[in-house]
């Protein structure tokens, strides 16, 4: 099956469209074959790189690019993200939809972590916009909201929550690091996360690595999201501990349908 092509326009191609880029090529990268272009373009802001990275979402390729580089294809979507945006749009060749998506300048919102909590809004649309144009909902395990609530409801479970969706993936020596706690205890945490389908983990050498399961329904997701976006101060302390730590083990690129199988989930 051809790939179809799908274009993200912003004005200067630095952060939205960027971090749209690789969403859509990371998680349907099969299915489109993904640019993103800006009216105005700048480099791209390098928060934009971190919090992709933080999320091991692969960031090679990307670079700001004027919409004029592109003329000659022939796109199945062109999507603007901002109002400026819009306009240019309708000059570009697409023979299948033009969609307008408004999402907020993470340079000028005032929200706390502004490029982290953009990041979570164009992955959100994003897998809305993947499940309605190719007519395949998401495989979403199964969640009792009594259940997950509770798994929040200790101190320690909850920061390690919090560190792990603003980190991307943490081992358990980073975690006791970070939280200033025994192994045993980080460990017998981690479990309960483990078996209540909030984390999955897989193995590197002599490192395990835990992340947030990918397969968690989006209302779970967009709860641990907001709660530690909007509470930065809460882990402000914990993220100090880890930066200051010391060495800390180097990551693999992660391959989510490996870690699931591994993890039984």
């Amino acid at each position: 099956m051809s790939k179809q092509h799908v274009l993200f326009v912003c004005t200067a191609n630095a952060a939205r469209s960027q971090m749209a880029e690789a969403l859509l090529r990371d998680a349907a990268g099969d299915r489109f074959e993904v640019y993103s272009a800006g009216i105005e373009p700048k480099a791209v802001h390098p928060e934009t790189l971190t919090v992709l990275q933080r999320q091991n979402i692969d960031t090679s390729g990307l670079a700001a690019k004027h919409i004029n580089a592109l003329q000659g294809i022939d796109f199945d979507y062109v999507i603007s993200l901002c109002d400026h945006a819009q306009h240019e749009c309708r000059t570009l060749s697409c023979s299948g939809k033009k969609m307008e998506w408004n999402f907020e300048d993470p340079q000028t919102r005032s929200s706390p972590a502004p490029f982290d909590v953009t990041l979570l809004e164009i992955r959100q649309r994003i897998a809305m916009f993947i499940e309605v144009e190719t007519g395949q909902a998401p495989v979403n395990m199964a969640l009792e909201p009594t259940r997950f609530f509770k798994s929040l409801s200790d101190t320690v479970r909850l920061r390690t929550l919090m560190l792990i969706h603003y980190e991307g993936e943490l081992c358990v020596c980073e975690l006791m690091a970070a939280l200033a706690e025994i192994q045993p205890k980080i460990s017998r945490h981690l479990a309960v996360l483990k078996k209540d389908g909030l984390l999955v983990d897989r193995r590197q050498g002599q490192w395990m690595f835990y992340r947030i399961n990918p397969a968690l329904p989006a209302w779970a997701k967009s709860v641990i999201a907001e709660v530690t976006e909007n509470n930065v101060a809460y882990i402000e302390s914990s993220l100090r501990q880890l930066a200051s730590s010391g060495e800390r083990p180097q990551r693999q690129a992660v391959n989510c349908e490996s870690i699931l199988s591994k993890s039984g989930v």
